[in-house]
């Protein structure tokens, strides 16, 4: 059991002081049921008192495994001392001005860190923001401006974030589209590489969907109409599938045929997650552009487009930015987290925790079972339930085996176009005992079905 680096709590789970949802949650959710907007939904009806690592302690005392990290944010541990003590220093000195009014060392160097770290020794540049969504939207339209093309292609299964045009480019229908129509225009979709439910299978996989990817583009678009194909290297809350070898380089051979820019949504992937610094790395793809977020900033708003600097540079001063846009605060966390992350070599601890999981969560798949595949890579794992003896998806049992793992307070989360997937985001710096503690955890409850 350790404290070091995780805001001096022990590193284990403690069961329980309470049922969970405990009687002081039970108590706050009355109250949030009050005043919080029904349309914010929730996974784990507990209230937090305190985070470190992966330990999240909640109002009741109970002390939770987080195999969540606040979907894919806490990459380096929940309050890590190092975040915890830029941003004091931060916030003591001052704590926004607007880089669009008055500039700051801390937007320049996070700027400069992403430009060395990211895919490619290609010349760079670099824009922050403040979410995902918003990387993603901004990456769209640089390669509207660089290109003069109006046309966007995305994969099916995708996600990409709720504003309007992200909400568009995303696949599922309910809850992140349903009822907020009309879209926004120019956004095609092709087929996800999807090795365990493709119709050819496996083996074909990469070949096929990268040939479905050419058609559309070529015969249904035009490619001198298409300004960027945007794409997850391994999809998140699609089902965390994983493309088969050799799909994302067909990507990249397309798009350079036909002067599309390439943009790698790597806000769920990157910056260690998938046991590479980039999922891209993997097959040495090189993006035109690639966004991050979520674990950037280690627990605060912050995100990025990075890319090459011909393509960033096309907008013209003033067409990019907002008030909060690398916020001097996030800056100093997003600087400390790449530290740690680099520091304390998380990409290789990232490629321990799938080691050490991946291979037990295979264990429980087979004809009778009631898991069809485990997957993944590094500390991005999950589990698909289908029906046994089939593949038709199960999503009532992804969320009974979710649901008795916060009973015994393993904080997990379910997704997948097919509400289906039980996934697996932990702190790349768990603790093997405590991942331990939680898989057993999840095998109790999965074998109970």
């Amino acid at each position: 059991m350790t404290t070091a680096g995780t805001a001096g709590l022990p590193q284990q789970r403690r069961i329980l002081r309470t049922e969970i949802p405990g009687p002081r949650s039970r108590e706050r959710q009355a109250a949030r049921d009050t005043h919080v907007a029904a349309g914010l939904g929730q996974t784990m009806p507990v209230f937090v008192e305190r985070a470190g690592g992966a330990v999240v302690v909640d109002v009741d005392g109970n002390h939770l495994v987080d195999l969540a990290s606040g979907i894919a944010v806490t990459a380096v541990g929940a309050s890590h001392p190092h975040v915890v003590r830029r941003i004091r220093e931060q916030a003591e000195r001052f704590t926004h001005t607007c880089f669009l009014v008055t500039q700051y060392d801390g937007f320049v160097e996070v700027a400069a860190a992403l430009n060395r770290i990211t895919p490619g020794s290609h010349e760079k540049r670099t824009a922050l923001f403040s979410t995902g969504a918003e990387a993603v939207e901004n990456a769209v339209k640089i390669a509207r401006v660089a290109t003069g093309r109006p046309a966007v292609v995305v994969l099916g299964n995708a996600y990409h974030g709720r504003t309007l045009m992200t909400m568009t480019m995303t696949a599922k229908v309910a809850p992140y589209k349903d009822g907020f129509g009309p879209f926004a225009p120019e956004v095609y979709r092709a087929p996800a590489p999807y090795p365990y439910r493709w119709q050819g299978g496996p083996e074909r996989c990469a070949e096929e969907a990268a040939e479905a990817l050419r058609d559309l583009v070529e015969t249904q678009i035009g490619g001198h109409r298409v300004a960027a194909i945007v794409l997850e290297p391994i999809q998140g809350e699609g089902g965390f599938i994983v493309p088969p070898p050799g799909y994302l380089p067909r990507v990249r051979e397309l798009a350079d045929r036909h002067g599309i820019v390439f943009v790698a949504d790597e806000v769920q992937t990157g910056l260690g997650r998938t046991g590479d610094m980039f999922a891209c790395d993997r097959e040495g793809v090189v993006p035109d552009l690639i966004t991050t977020a979520k674990a950037l900033g280690g627990g605060m708003p912050i995100a990025a487009v990075t890319g090459s600097a011909e393509v960033m540079d096309a907008v013209p001063p003033g067409g990019l930015g907002g008030t909060f846009a690398g916020n001097p605060v996030s800056c100093a966390a997003a600087l400390a987290t790449l530290e740690v992350i680099e520091q304390e070599r998380l990409v290789e601890r990232a490629r321990d925790i799938e080691a050490l999981a991946l291979p037990r969560l295979r264990a429980l798949a087979g004809p009778q079972s009631c898991v069809g595949e485990a997957r993944g890579r590094g500390a991005m794992l999950a589990v698909e339930f289908v029906r046994p003896g089939s593949r038709t998806p199960n999503p009532e049992a992804a969320r009974a085996v979710a649901a008795a793992c916060h009973r015994q307070g393993v904080l997990v989360l379910v997704c997948g176009t097919y509400g289906n997937v039980l996934r697996l985001l932990p702190p790349l710096v768990i603790e093997p005992q405590l991942l331990d503690d939680a898989l057993s955890v999840i095998e109790e409850a999965v074998r109970a079905r």
